[in-house]
């Protein structure tokens, strides 16, 4: 099966996304393919909360982590912007982002369709990731996931995971208003949809405007839509009833810059 643009194979049922990280820093995004889990969930499933079997998705997981060599630290997501330390995280925290500085801590936000935001700095010292549905986005995750990181702003990457793409994601005025009230430029990261109230969203291009207005430079990735690719990812706006895919970062056992 062919690869989605902008990645790269991992390993089976995990891909790379192609992003310049510094020495030290891997980043990998899983797949719905090669996993345990039955259909509506089929098959690589990593949601423990979606109505799939629980061994299955434990499969699913220590298969993950065997494949990365690290260790995934998961999060009760929430659609906030809590950010946990992935150093010392006890039982699963309740946040929508998570930040480390220990080698072999996978920082992981699972999703589909929200949008999975990956950090790393330059020296290879911290890596985050933030779950970005629209609440989290509004409330500040990306901006509070940058700071907690502890470095200039101008020296993190950031990458854009797979995210239902601006064709598919029609929200209400509601929506609208909670991005363009705070920063009436985020005015253009809408397109009027058919009927009065309804809108196309860009959750792409509010997170890079995001990221950029709190002084993030290198922004890659954003190219791909959960909805239009069935074969590779889980799309909970396309299927209802679905799984969900991670997208992971981890500074790597025995390479110099992070701390131990």
């Amino acid at each position: 099966m062919s690869l989605p643009p902008g990645y790269r194979f991992f390993a089976p049922g995990l891909l790379c996304p192609q992003w310049s990280l510094p020495p030290g820093v891997r980043a990998v995004v899983s797949t719905r393919e090669g996993g345990a889990s039955l259909p509506p969930w089929a098959s690589f499933n990593l949601g423990s909360h979606v109505g799939d079997d629980a061994r299955a998705v434990a499969a699913n997981r220590a298969r993950l982590g065997a494949a990365i060599g690290a260790e995934p630290v998961w999060l009760e997501q929430v659609h906030g912007c809590a950010v946990a330390d992935a150093d010392r995280a006890a039982g699963v925290p309740e946040a929508d982002a998570a930040v480390a500085r220990m080698r072999g801590r996978a920082c992981a936000v699972m999703v589909a369709d929200c949008l999975p935001v990956l950090f790393c700095d330059d020296d290879a010292t911290v890596v985050a990731a933030a779950h970005a549905g629209w609440r989290g986005l509004a409330a500040g995750v990306l901006e509070r996931t940058v700071e907690r990181m502890g470095v200039t702003p101008g020296r993190v990457r950031a990458w854009l995971g797979p995210a239902i793409g601006p064709t598919a994601f029609e929200v209400g005025d509601d929506v609208r208003a909670a991005f363009v009230g705070a920063d009436p430029g985020a005015t253009a990261a809408f397109v009027a949809g058919g009927v009065p109230g309804k809108w196309l969203a860009d959750l792409c291009a509010l997170a890079r405007r995001r990221l950029t207005l709190a002084g993030v430079g290198r922004i890659d990735g954003g190219s791909v839509c959960t909805v239009a690719d069935p074969a590779h990812f889980y799309s909970y706006r396309r299927d209802g009833t679905t799984g969900r895919f991670a997208a992971l970062i981890w500074l790597e056992e025995g390479r110099p810059g992070a701390i131990a």
